[in-house]
């Protein structure tokens, strides 16, 4: 018969925060030879000491309460272009508007009309890059465009004034 080991149900807190705490006590030189025991390679030359703490306490909590799950480490491990790639995708899904349509809002007791053009968005006579920019010149407060003119949050829409 096999023997299965069961970790606590609760790891030692405690124990692992005095031990980060230590790491703050130490100076630069003592932190470097520390990477090198865990990383087995030099730290980078230009890293500063509070960088070597917050990894090296990273590290620390990782070891003894689990790393990140798969997808997040494959997130981190892509280039910064791609993330942005995949969030302007994501921003272009969200809305989708042909050009014809007319947005309507009243505000303050005046309606404002929106038309969605090829470029943009056409009011009172000016073309706009964002609806947003719109919102602002009407309100003259920052607003979320898709938001001020019904496109999001429909039950959450802001009160007309």
């Amino acid at each position: 018969m096999t023997t299965v080991k069961i970790s606590p149900a609760v790891p030692e807190r405690p124990a692992l925060a005095a031990e980060i705490a230590q790491l703050r006590e130490l100076d630069v030189s003592t932190l470097r030879a520390r990477w090198r025991i865990v990383f087995r390679k030099n730290a980078p030359p230009r890293l500063t000491r509070h960088l070597l703490i917050r990894v090296l306490a990273y590290r620390l909590q990782a070891d003894r309460l689990g790393d990140l799950d798969a997808e997040s480490l494959r997130l981190l491990s892509t280039s910064p272009q791609q993330v942005s790639a995949r969030v302007t995708e994501r921003r272009r899904g969200q809305i989708r508007l042909r050009p014809g349509t007319v947005l309507a809002r009243e505000w303050k007791g005046q309606m404002q009309r929106v038309a969605v053009v090829a470029d943009g968005f056409a009011w009172n006579g000016t073309t706009y890059s964002s609806l947003s920019r719109i919102a602002c010149v009407i309100t003259g407060t920052r607003w979320n465009g898709p938001k001020f003119f019904g496109l999001r949050d429909k039950g959450a829409k802001g009160p007309s004034q």
